[in-house]
């Protein structure tokens, strides 16, 4: 008798619809714009300073980068080439050595 009771109870708790809100491990992140770190769009944000120097800022900074794996790439490719020159010659010195070999025989 008692079961009947509790069970007639949760009967229409269970019919109700599920509210439209949802708990927050399963609802959607809602940012606003630029919260997410993704460049700001058009409009006013364009014409402040602070974003301006905070543009110039990183450009300067990936610039610099760059021209520090240039330079480093330069500093290879010179290195390289200095080992083929000599590759070369050792070669050059080989085939001499070898046709005054077979010369003197």
């Amino acid at each position: 008798m008692n079961r009947q009771i509790i069970i007639q109870g949760v009967k229409p708790a269970l019919r109700t619809p599920l509210p439209a809100y949802r708990a927050l491990s399963t609802s959607a992140a809602r940012f606003a714009e630029g919260d997410t770190g993704a460049p700001k769009s058009g409009g006013s944000s364009q014409g402040d300073a602070f974003n301006k120097r905070e543009q110039a800022d990183e450009n300067y900074y990936v610039r610099k980068k760059e021209m520090e794996k240039l330079a480093a790439l330069k500093e290879k490719i010179a290195e390289h080439q200095k080992h083929l020159n000599e590759l070369d010659q050792q070669v050059e010195d080989r085939m001499s050595q070898g046709s005054k070999e077979g010369a003197d025989k």
